[in-house]
């Protein structure tokens, strides 16, 4: 057995049930763990575009992300709400207005920079990027942990949780075994069509287990529904932070899960399926 992946089991092991006990613990426990993961990911982000530790940019972007966060969240920040006292606006018009400012702003500065016209361009527009990626997505995850509907906060996590990790492993497993058409040969070449449509199926084994075990007051359909879509974003969300990392070239986002590589790396799947989760529960 590889050292990589004696690291991965132990963390594995030890993280597992510290996060799904936080998750059943919901509010500020689940507000504190994903404001560390956000703020880790966003640190994580933003030195892989090198911005160094003492660029100003790194901090006034982390902290705009975080911001962002706990406007979405639920949250306003009781000395920088008293600048807006005289609006009436509501989170997410506060977290649109702040994103557009932090666009302005970032934008001009990035203008007058001394690198070519091409190289701010890009930077400018992979740093908006970043901000949106981030500050848009985690708060869907709290959203979820905070329960929905007929749907217990702890149980939905379980299950979004349940259904990625089983979903990802059965997509290795079909896909290394049947694999032949390539899902994105660019971004990821050891990704199939096969393990694609694996992961899917295995994601719908977890919500079926998922249905007679906690969620029998909601019709199957949906409970397939729910496996299918936040399968399909998952792993379709797992690609886009590949597409990230192979256009800065590097493998992982850092090192600080050891066998697992960056928070980016461990919950790109979650970024984009706690979202389809988050809006489908809302609707159904």
């Amino acid at each position: 057995m590889s050292r990589n992946l004696i690291s991965r089991l132990i963390v594995a092991v030890i993280a597992i049930p510290i996060i799904l006990w936080i998750c059943y613990q919901g509010g500020g426990w689940l507000f504190g763990l994903l404001l560390l993961f956000l703020f880790t990911g966003a640190i994580e982000f933003l030195t892989n575009e090198e911005f160094g530790w003492d660029n100003p940019f790194l901090w006034i972007t982390a902290l705009v992300i975080a911001y962002i966060y706990f406007l979405l969240s639920g949250y306003r920040i009781a000395i920088l709400d008293s600048l807006s006292a005289d609006f009436d606006f509501s989170n997410i018009d506060l977290s649109l207005i702040i994103l557009i400012i932090f666009f302005l702003i970032s934008a001009m500065l990035f203008a007058i920079g001394k690198r070519s016209p091409s190289e701010l361009f890009e930077s400018h527009t992979r740093l908006f990027w970043g901000v949106t990626y981030l500050s848009f997505t985690y708060p869907t995850v709290f959203l979820v942990g905070q329960g929905v509907g007929n749907f217990d906060g702890g149980d939905s996590l379980l299950f979004l949780f349940g259904l990625l990790w089983v979903g990802d492993t059965a997509a290795m497993g079909i896909g290394s075994w049947l694999g032949k058409h390539k899902l994105a040969s660019s971004v990821s070449p050891n990704k199939t069509v096969e393990g694609f449509i694996g992961g899917i199926t295995g994601a719908i084994a977890i919500g079926i287990l998922m249905y007679f075990w906690k969620f029998s007051n909601v019709e199957l359909v949906h409970i397939i529904a729910l496996s299918i879509g936040c399968s399909v974003f998952g792993q379709l969300g797992d690609l886009v932070e590949s597409m990230w990392k192979r256009s800065i070239g590097i493998k992982d986002s850092s090192a600080i899960i050891p066998g697992h590589g960056g928070v980016l790396d461990r919950f790109d799947s979650l970024l984009f399926a706690a979202p389809f989760m988050y809006f489908y529960l809302n609707l159904l």
